[in-house]
């Protein structure tokens, strides 16, 4: 099979297209054929070797924790899916090493869902790590209806599914964005502040009585701005910011979620779940959509069509 492989920790450049052979399929798992496979910020993060105190990572490394595909085999015990199964998933394991940035990979069961109709298939790869990220940290601060959500870089990957996540739990949402998103952020049900410097008072002209929870996908000081505008401090959840359990908050490490998959694939077929695709390239050009996305400027998600 064609793969994008790395040999050793670096920058993009070190990625390059080649053959590789087909994966192993363990008991539990299923071979997927990959249609298309998100670009996250994590992906450049463990090339460069940022995981390496926290993950096993083996050479040569094909990245690539999501994907789009068709099952095109069976692991002796994999029931939950047949040949033919078009699937999502965050394909993300103990060791890293058999990415989704190739033409075949081995995803465990848990770790798939099927794929929802609504969405193409460049879409439907963008969804699996940020729509669970964004899920997860609105579970882990228990956003219900009624509620006022501060959601940070909302207009980014995670930012913008966690809006409409929140939207459609019943909750209202003010966004950070820059003023050229917040059209974007409009139509995703969110009410859009820039952000920078002076921005809790911009919220609190929005919300004078302060916010009910907080998600920061940005970092940058995002945890202390919202400890501001927040009515119990604890209600703020971070996936960039690794002092926020001091500060009294949250740190969601999104986790593979066959069931949360589930949900976020619902909401897509029921129309209140869109992934915003930014850019499209083919597996021969991963190395640039890495880059792009260690520029972080983009709208939404960039993805890797495979076939």
């Amino acid at each position: 099979m064609k793969a994008v492989i790395a040999n050793s920790y670096g920058d993009p450049g070190q990625l390059h297209y080649t053959d590789r052979p087909v994966p192993k399929v363990a008991p539990d798992s299923v071979l997927v054929r990959v249609k298309a496979a998100g670009v996250n910020p994590v992906d450049w993060k463990v090339l460069a070797g940022y995981l390496d105190p926290i993950m096993d990572v083996h050479f040569p490394l094909i990245p690539g924790w999501d994907v789009a595909g068709v099952v095109e085999a069976l692991g002796d015990d994999a029931t939950e899916f047949e040949v033919g199964d078009e699937v999502i998933g965050y394909v993300r394991k103990d060791a890293v090493q058999q990415g989704t940035f190739a033409e075949l990979v081995a995803a465990p069961v848990r770790t798939l869902a099927r794929k929802p109709a609504a969405l193409d298939w460049q879409q439907a790869a963008g969804l699996p790590l940020a729509g669970l990220t964004a899920y997860q940290a609105l579970d882990r601060v228990g956003v219900t209806a009624g509620e006022t959500v501060l959601v940070h870089a909302a207009a980014g990957g995670v930012g913008s599914l966690g809006v409409q996540i929140a939207v459609a739990r019943g909750a209202r949402v003010i966004g950070t964005a820059s003023e050229r998103n917040h059209d974007f952020l409009r139509s995703l049900g969110a009410e859009p502040v820039t952000y920078g410097e002076g921005l809790a008072e911009r919220v609190r002209e929005l919300a004078p009585d302060g916010v009910d929870a907080a998600l920061d996908f940005v970092g940058d000081g995002a945890v202390d701005v919202s400890q501001e505008l927040l009515r119990d401090t604890s209600r703020v959840v971070s996936v960039v910011d690794g002092d926020v359990r001091k500060k009294g908050g949250h740190l969601v490490w999104v986790r593979p979620d066959s069931a949360g998959l589930t949900a976020l694939a619902d909401l897509a077929d029921a129309g209140k779940l869109t992934v915003n695709v930014d850019t499209v390239l083919p597996l021969a050009e991963a190395a640039e959509a890495f880059r792009r996305s260690q520029e972080g400027r983009t709208r939404g998600k960039i993805v890797v069509e495979v076939s």
